[in-house]
């Protein structure tokens, strides 16, 4: 229990600072949370990236299997690592709106 906990608390506070630092740089408030479902993909998968054009089929089921047979404790934890992509873009957009300019 105390893992999971501490697993969350890391995955929130490790994608809201890559969100954040991506906000800042690039202007792009939303980026992060449309690239956070291929970075789970990199986390979960067991096929390497050139696999997916070459024999596309079988990486994409097995992705599929991997995806389905995640544990909820996987499921929270990735799901907390999107929750902090998601508050590091509302962050953003109050900080802009309140007439913080980054860079």
């Amino acid at each position: 229990m105390i893992q999971l906990f501490i697993s969350v608390l890391l995955f929130f506070v490790l994608f809201f600072g890559i969100a954040f630092i991506l906000n800042m740089i690039l202007r792009m408030t939303w980026l992060m949370a449309y690239v956070f479902p291929l970075i789970v993909i990199f986390i979960v998968d067991n096929v390497s990236f050139f696999e997916y054009f070459t024999n596309p089929k079988n990486s994409f089921s097995a992705l599929w299997v991997e995806l389905t047979s995640l544990g909820y404790q996987d499921m929270i934890i990735l799901g907390a690592g999107f929750v902090g992509t998601i508050v590091a873009g509302i962050v953003i957009k109050f900080l802009r709106k309140n007439g913080y300019q980054m860079f």
